[in-house]
């Protein structure tokens, strides 16, 4: 039987980001990633690009966290960092023309 008794979360966010956005989408994620590496319960963080095979996705994030807990903490002091500097990421993504896949994963064991 597969165990699933990890507790860890893995948020897992999904991108197709055009050429022309490529700079700048990195650049808002290095930014965002720094915020959350100072936060309680992170364990780890992951961009990557897609560098073989055609797929619908050329770069992925992943953030492993501790917790649900933490996650839900991260998510509520990320909104308040983003409130202060008047970012609307939704925004962004829809300027740049970014399709986006989002989601929160928990390994399976055993």
């Amino acid at each position: 039987m597969i165990s699933t008794e990890s507790k860890h979360v893995y948020r897992v966010d999904k991108f197709n980001v055009p050429a022309t956005a490529r700079e700048e989408f990195v650049n808002n994620v290095r930014r965002v990633h720094e915020i959350l590496r100072t936060m309680p319960g992170f364990v780890q963080d992951l961009l990557m690009e897609q560098s073989s095979d055609p797929g619908v996705f050329n770069l992925v994030t992943v953030v492993e966290w501790d917790s649900q807990t933490s996650v839900e903490n991260a998510k509520a002091k990320v909104s308040e960092a983003y409130a202060r500097e008047n970012f609307n990421p939704q925004e962004v993504v829809t300027r740049l023309g970014i399709k986006a896949d989002f989601g929160n994963y928990k390994q399976i064991e055993g």
